[in-house]
């Protein structure tokens, strides 16, 4: 971007040389969020009802761990049972 130079001169002076001024930044847009007690009581809502929401699936997913780790204890009991059986018998 140029910028322009005003250049002035008389008979008597020599030429003085005048920058031109600094380009302005334009103003901020003055847009702010603004949180009404209507509005903070919401983001508070969403905010409970998502923990409340991931904390069940976590549990959930800990329970299924859970049944599904008893499941294998139980299984792997049973064959021990039969193959000590099955040895006995031999």
């Amino acid at each position: 971007m140029a910028s322009a130079v005003h250049v002035t001169t008389t008979d008597n002076a020599p030429a003085t040389i005048t920058p031109a001024p600094a380009p302005v930044a334009p103003a901020p847009n003055g847009r702010t969020v603004q949180i009404t007690p209507g509005t903070a009581l919401a983001l508070v809502g969403g905010g409970t009802a998502a923990v409340l929401v991931v904390g069940t699936v976590l549990v959930s997913m800990l329970l299924a761990v859970a049944i599904t780790a008893a499941s294998v204890a139980v299984c792997a009991v049973v064959l021990k049972s039969l193959l000590n059986q099955q040895g006995k018998q031999s």
